[in-house]
């Protein structure tokens, strides 16, 4: 299977090349159709990276920066209870310093957390990209 795009830009992926025309599948809605081979062209990128564009941006950010369910919870934390003082995640979590502060660098750099203020005290608190991406994994896929 290959990655091609159409004469609108639409990327597609091509699952039978015939003499003519070739059958072709939109990722997003899974239809199947064939389309002349002159109104394709190939595009260079793996066919698994384009079934991922299904996903939306923020909930690929959220599944490829969490590793693990403590991970994932932290990150459920975050959103069910707003900005978080670091002192209250420290005590209130099973994680020890190190892990907390690797966490909350990792999700940082891939742009899922911000250092806030809580009363006072450094704390951090989810980016709208992690809460838009948690919403649509919460909602199985459907439009949140």
């Amino acid at each position: 299977m290959r990655t091609v795009h159409d004469d609108s830009g639409t990327r597609l992926l091509l699952v039978k090349r015939s003499g003519d025309s070739s059958r072709v599948r939109d990722p997003e809605t899974g239809e199947e159709q064939y389309v002349p081979n002159d109104a394709l062209e190939f595009v260079d990128e793996s066919p698994l990276e384009t079934a991922a564009t299904t996903v939306p941006d923020p909930a690929r950010t959220v599944l490829t920066a969490v590793r693990d369910d403590r991970a994932l919870g932290l990150l459920l934390e975050l959103d069910r209870r707003g900005p978080v003082a670091v002192r209250d995640l420290m005590s209130g979590y099973d994680l020890c310093e190190s892990d907390l502060h690797g966490l909350l660098g990792e999700f940082r750099a891939a742009g899922l957390v911000d250092e806030a203020t809580v009363a006072g005290e450094r704390g951090y608190r989810l980016t709208d990209r992690a809460a838009e991406g948690l919403t649509h994994l919460r909602s199985g896929g459907e439009d949140a």
